[in-house]
């Protein structure tokens, strides 16, 4: 059993890095390359997203979630203009104001919707809400997926939020934070999720799918990310050692020994551990699954003396829907042995 195996369930943020993008470092390192992205790494990078996703769009590497969602959302619209988002999304609830930051202001409205995902309706009835010069001008709708509750934007939903967006002149953005789980869920091609869907640009999360750092900043809609190289600099995005970040790209997008996308085959995994906790969640009286699970994580309420039980016993997860409500989060390195052991610890503590 892996080391500190109690710890996998808090995040997918707590795995190390997975085998295909350490071993790319590890070519990077060999020799000088030029700085600041002008590199064979970021050329061969961008190259393999653009493969990946089947069309020609621009691409920049950044070290963190916070700032390709912040930066790029500044990209998409104006300090006086607002950006829709679901109550739960991430750019809301957990980057500490850098999309209002970075943006100059732009308002944040929220949407509803169930299970953590955007009702197209509600998107008109923002948009409608008011139209006079008081009000910041709804320009942006951003989209999780997968979701912060663990559910995945159907091809169905995210074509419907599309049309919605297109009928209002509103820009669509997708934080992709863990877009490898949600494609790996669904079983579609990316480009089917994305681009062909109206999405104009995506940030395409590699941290979470095992990598040391680093996302991708995607623009389909290329005119969109013109000067944005200027507001990757300005807030300190711009990597010198570029290739560092670029590298496991080549790696993660590259074929695994099993003839597939490494990307896809770790986010995969992840799914199918979190599928298995939840048959084994599904035997237990006492665990209530709160949201459907379509990607890497479950959450469930658990009585409150159980809670307390398994933190005292190692385990480590995050509470989330208040008292009793857990988030269960699998990783590309989670083991089966690591899900029956939690299953094990719970079945004796309820």
């Amino acid at each position: 059993m892996h080391k500190n195996n109690k710890f996998c369930f808090a995040s997918d943020n707590y795995a190390g890095v997975c085998p295909e993008a350490w071993e790319a470092m590890i070519e990077a390192n060999e020799g000088f390359a030029r700085s600041y992205g002008d590199d064979e790494w970021t050329d061969r990078a961008s190259d393999a997203i653009r493969e990946t996703f089947e069309t020609d769009c621009q691409v920049f590497f950044v070290f963190n979630g916070t700032a390709a969602n912040s930066l790029a959302l500044a990209a998409l619209c104006h300090s006086y203009h607002s950006i829709l988002v679901h109550e739960t999304a991430h750019v809301e609830t957990d980057e500490c104001g850098a999309p209002e930051f970075f943006s100059n202001g732009t308002k944040v409205l929220l949407l509803h919707g169930a299970n953590g995902k955007i009702d197209p309706q509600e998107i008109e009835r923002l948009v409608r809400k008011r139209t006079d010069i008081h009000y910041p001008k709804p320009k942006v709708v951003s989209i999780t997926q997968a979701t912060e509750l663990g559910t995945v934007y159907s091809l169905g939903e995210v074509q419907a939020i599309g049309e919605a967006a297109r009928a209002y002149d509103l820009r669509l953005h997708m934080d992709g934070a863990r877009f490898a789980n949600a494609v790996a869920s669904i079983g579609c091609k990316p480009r089917e999720i994305t681009w062909q869907a109206g999405v104009d640009t995506l940030c395409l999360g590699g941290a979470k799918n095992g990598m040391a750092m680093g996302e991708a900043v995607v623009f389909f809609n290329k005119e969109l990310a013109h000067e944005f190289d200027y507001r990757c600099k300005q807030a300190g995005q711009l990597a010198s050692k570029m290739r560092f970040l670029a590298a496991p790209w080549v790696g993660m997008l590259g074929k695994s020994t099993l003839g597939q996308g490494v990307w896809l085959q770790r986010a995969r995994h992840a799914n199918e551990m979190a599928k298995l906790l939840e048959e084994h969640m599904r035997s237990i009286p006492q665990a209530k699954i709160l949201f459907p699970r379509q990607a890497n994580s479950l959450f469930l309420e658990l009585p409150p003396a159980a809670v307390e039980s398994l933190r005292a016993r190692g385990w480590v997860f995050y509470s989330f829907i208040g008292q009793g409500g857990c988030r269960f989060m699998c990783s590309w390195d989670t083991q089966t042995e690591q899900v029956e052991a939690l299953v094990a610890d719970l079945r004796e503590v309820v």
